[in-house]
């Protein structure tokens, strides 16, 4: 088996997808008795300036979030100029303990559109974006264990006959479904698209926010401004050390509890493929 260079390539704005992305990096590359080549983290708007690009030699543990059960729209202009040039590839996606939906099989697809071959494609659990209950403190060790076994499974496949590194298959629908729309208290639908954080009084601009932000979007000189688009990833809510930011849109509040209420439990598991 020849000599592959494990490298990470993910979007993370809160850090679940990056935990479990790196632990199946770091694994996998424990057992081809390397170190992982390289990470590449295009969360932050200066990352996605210029596409990225592979090469045949490469194995990258490629991950994204669940964005209302599929790849963040947001994300797609960049993706599809990234140039996998016939790298091997683990197709990974995160949500938030409701359901993947077509995420999983879109970004299986993206891959392979960009000259990737997906080898294998996994599932897992991170702590909804909209929540502190929904899917609390995942990945947790279970998860990260899980992850390790995963990676396990993987070099299996790759230690296997050439055959056995086929594109992978996985589950989803195809035309993918539409994104998942959230409803209001009497059942309509309801858009939150242009809806973003608040920021209290209690703001010490210490600009923490404005680091963070994936899409670029707080700006600089006033915290309190939203100056573009809001993905509603709470990247600048979950961090702000003085809990300054929130929302109160209703529709967005009613979608957030009704997440919690419908699908706090039961506990879901990762699924893979390969």
């Amino acid at each position: 088996m020849m000599n592959y260079s494990v490298k990470t390539f993910y979007f993370s704005a809160t850090e679940t997808t990056k935990k479990i992305v790196a632990a199946t990096a770091r694994k996998l590359a424990e057992s081809l008795g390397e170190q992982v080549a390289e990470n590449i983290d295009f969360t932050l708007p200066d990352a996605r300036r210029s596409p990225a690009s592979f090469t045949p030699q490469d194995l990258v543990v490629a991950g994204i979030p669940v964005y209302a059960g599929r790849v963040p729209n947001v994300l797609l202009k960049y993706l599809n100029e990234t140039q996998g040039n016939g790298a091997l590839a683990v197709a990974v996606v995160v949500y938030g303990n409701r359901h993947y939906d077509d995420a999983l099989v879109e970004w299986r697809d993206i891959l392979e559109s960009r000259g990737f071959k997906v080898i294998a494609a996994g599932a897992f659990i991170g702590e909804h974006s909209f929540s502190r209950i929904l899917g609390q403190n995942r990945p947790d060790p279970q998860d990260m264990s899980r992850a390790a076994e995963f990676a396990g499974l993987i070099y299996r496949k790759l230690t296997a006959s050439p055959e056995a590194r086929q594109t992978v298959t996985v589950s989803g629908n195809k035309p993918y479904r539409p994104y998942y729309r959230p409803k209001d208290k009497d059942g309509n639908p309801a858009s939150i698209l242009k809806v973003v954080p608040k920021t209290g009084d209690d703001c010490i601009h210490c600009g923490l926010c404005v680091s963070l932000c994936p899409m670029g979007s707080i700006d600089a000189d006033d915290e309190s401004i939203i100056t573009g688009i809001c993905t509603k990833c709470c990247a600048c809510i979950k961090n702000c050390p003085v809990e300054a930011k929130y929302f109160d849109d209703k529709n967005y509040l009613w979608h957030k509890q009704e997440l919690e209420v419908a699908f706090t439990s039961p506990r879901r598991e990762p699924a893979w493929f390969l």
